[in-house]
């Protein structure tokens, strides 16, 4: 047992740890470029709408349109799509679900992987746990007679493998129920917004071009 450490238990399933890191440093880095463009892209529709509203019945819809382009977020690109295709209701529900759809693309990019990552992470660590102890059952065989520690060595040496790959896949599942949810709220809200912008540039007249 003197010889039985973490370290040798690393470099022992080191091929599957190696797979395993890969996949952390893939997911850690979804995760952070995913959080700062949800972080940025929050904008409260609501109070948005209140403002555009306010701003085509003073001064029109060219000046709401203005207003509009000096934010960057989803739900003023959703509310300025709709605004600058002018038209009658059905062309401009169209033009906002058309705007809303490409943000969500742009939002949903990546969010993927961390599913993917979530989900085989596991399953990789569990096939390491599956091939150190083959190599456990392979050192008893070899080493007939002999005490517990060979069984209890290799049996750690495989599930290393798997708290690993549970170690990955868990902030990979929990970001990705994050991000989807996070998506999800902010559709509905965008969607909300376009009805009442629709609504009120129904009674408008001109393009705002």
């Amino acid at each position: 047992m003197g010889g039985f450490t973490f370290r040798e238990m690393i470099l022992t399933s080191w091929p599957i740890l190696s797979v395993l890191a890969v996949m952390s440093i893939i997911s850690l880095t979804v995760i952070l470029d995913r959080f700062t463009v949800l972080r940025r892209a929050r904008l409260n529709a609501a109070a948005l709408v209140a403002n555009l509203v306010k701003i085509i019945r003073a001064q029109g819809a060219a000046a709401a349109l203005e207003y509009c382009q000096r934010f960057s977020q989803p739900a003023a690109k959703v509310m300025e799509a709709i605004i600058i295709r002018g038209g009658g209701r059905e062309d401009r529900e169209r033009a906002g679900q058309y705007a809303l759809q490409a943000e969500i693309n742009r939002m949903e990019a990546y969010v993927q992987v961390l599913g993917t990552i979530g989900s085989t992470a596991p399953f990789v660590g569990l096939l390491g746990t599956v091939m150190g102890i083959i190599k456990a059952f392979q050192d008893i065989a070899i080493n007939a007679g002999a005490g517990p520690e060979i069984v209890s060595a290799g049996i750690a040496e495989a599930l290393i493998t798997t708290a690993f790959g549970l170690l990955v896949a868990i902030p990979a599942v929990m970001f990705y129920n994050y991000c989807v949810n996070k998506i999800q709220r902010l559709t509905q809200e965008i969607d909300l917004a376009t009805y009442e912008i629709i609504e009120q540039l129904a009674g408008q007249t001109g393009n705002p071009q």
